[in-house]
């Protein structure tokens, strides 16, 4: 693309119809300024997205129309003109009532594709209609997004037949809702309405999804490191004898105190976590319902009921890990015992992923040389791991899928999904293959007992990968907001 110029596309409409917030979401920017105030945007902004140093495609945000009537009537009046927008904006530079309509209509004078922004939930009205009628006469390629502003669309085909006799493509676009994948096809729309943009645009989508495989890899990294770091986890506390003088009591106490700091330890690694993977989708403002699932204390009953696996599948599960742990017994007692060991290893690993509500973690007390040692960790209970993993891939759901241009106190974009998509269970886990939970249990297993895991790590981030290109792919998940 270096050699070929940067498709620019000006984002106009009047105000408040939501031009502000698709810029901010087909650009990845929520530092862009939308207000609810009419003529909030008094200039043309100019928002360059720009991927490896490279910017790759523009888009400006625009004036709303003040004078539309009045610029319509010059050029119905000069038609005779080439180039109307720059007619217009030498005629009228020097006038005041005429400054926020020449801002309009600068980037279309340069050159600049046209995206008129309408709201499609409320009534067509006369100014609507001489708006866009004045952007045929610009002779510029135009798309229409109907951005619908509420859940009402009984206006919708009202829209659509009056806007296809007067620009190239109609597209139905939720600048608060849009997903990547939404994202993708508007682009690809662009390229219909001029087809000398078709290389230029080409180039420009495929940037795009370079990128968003380089932020899935980024992010099924950093789920790899949050896993291996929570499941290696260990609090440790060396006490004198002599400094026990409450004896049992004292014991107790800072038994209490180490399990406290272990939980803290854990959460503290899945928020970084979740900071590293808001920063891969370029996320600066966030907000979360307080009745989120993400909101909950990730040891909180609610969390554990609502994610993880079935109890069925974490003793098949746990089987598979506790099989693995034997045959590791087996080969430093001899072969004679291989059998019996690695039968033993499976027994223990499925009574253990049997019982949701076991302990967290084992404590270990040793006492050497007048002092007592006391340690907690790694994690024991295999249940955890796979709580922990949909809790990371449900935040990365909402990062992945949150719309920069959708505010937190804009009620009306709240996109709940029908509550038939919610169940009791709502983990991601769970509707991976047995194969697929024998692996990742697997992989969890050593990764608690200090072993390599490399054998299994290719596989496991195959599948973190193929979860993460799923959520692209869809609307933004339900479960992201209970």
């Amino acid at each position: 693309m270096t050699n070929q110029p940067i498709p620019t596309f000006a984002i106009m409409g009047h105000p408040n119809a939501g031009k502000s917030s698709v810029v901010a979401t087909l650009t990845e920017n929520d530092r862009i300024e939308i207000d609810q105030r009419a003529g909030t945007t008094t200039r043309s902004d100019h928002y360059p997205v720009v991927i490896d140093g490279e910017t790759i495609i523009e888009f400006i945000d625009t004036p709303g129309f003040q004078n539309p009537s009045a610029i319509l009537e010059w050029f119905q009046t000069h038609h005779h003109e080439r180039d109307l927008a720059g007619a217009f904006i030498a005629a009228h530079r020097q006038e005041r009532n005429f400054a926020h309509d020449c801002a309009l209509l600068e980037p279309v004078a340069a050159g600049a594709g046209i995206i008129f922004v309408v709201d499609g939930s409320k009534r067509i009205k006369e100014k609507d209609r001489t708006e866009m009628e004045l952007l045929r006469l610009t002779g510029r390629p135009r798309m229409v997004i109907l951005n619908n502003l509420s859940n009402n669309d009984r206006y919708i085909s009202a829209w659509q037949d009056a806007l296809s006799k007067c620009f190239n493509s109609v597209r139905a676009f939720n600048a608060h809702r849009a997903t990547y994948d939404e994202r993708i096809k508007l682009l690809n729309a662009l390229k219909s309405i001029d087809q000398r943009w078709e290389a230029r645009l080409a180039a420009t989508i495929e940037a795009f999804q370079r990128d968003w495989e380089r932020r899935i890899d980024l992010t099924v990294t950093t789920i790899i490191e949050l896993l291996l770091a929570a499941l290696a986890f260990r609090v440790t506390r060396v006490v004198r004898v002599s400094d026990l003088r409450g004896g049992k009591r004292d014991r107790e106490a800072i038994q209490q105190e180490i399990r406290n700091a272990f939980q803290d330890g854990l959460r503290e690694v899945e928020i970084k976590a979740q900071h590293e993977i808001r920063a891969h989708f370029r996320h600066h403002f966030w907000h979360l319902p307080p009745d989120s699932l993400l909101q909950k204390d990730l040891f909180s009953d609610e969390v554990g009921q609502a994610l993880g696996l079935k109890r069925t599948q974490i003793v098949v599960a746990g089987m598979a890990a506790g099989a693995t742990a034997g045959v590791g017994v087996d080969l430093s007692l001899g072969l004679a015992t291989l059998g019996a060991a690695a039968l033993v290893g499976a027994t223990t690993g499925g009574l253990i992923g049997a019982f949701g509500g076991a302990a967290l973690a084992k404590f270990d007390i040793q006492r050497t040389l007048g002092v007592e040692r006391f340690s907690l960790g790694p994690v024991t209970n295999p249940q955890f791991a796979f709580i922990l993993l949909d809790r990371i891939l449900l935040y990365s759901a909402r990062a992945m899928n949150w719309s920069h241009g959708r505010k937190a106190a804009d009620e009306q974009a709240r996109n709940k999904v029908a509550d038939k998509a919610v169940a009791k269970k709502r983990g991601f886990t769970e509707e991976l293959t047995s194969q697929q939970h024998q692996l990742l249990a697997k992989y969890f297993a050593a990764a608690r007992k200090g072993q390599r895991v490399d054998k299994y790590e290719d596989d496991c981030r195959q599948i973190l990968a193929n979860l993460l290109r799923g959520l692209s792919l869809s609307e933004i998940d339900s479960r992201t907001d209970l």
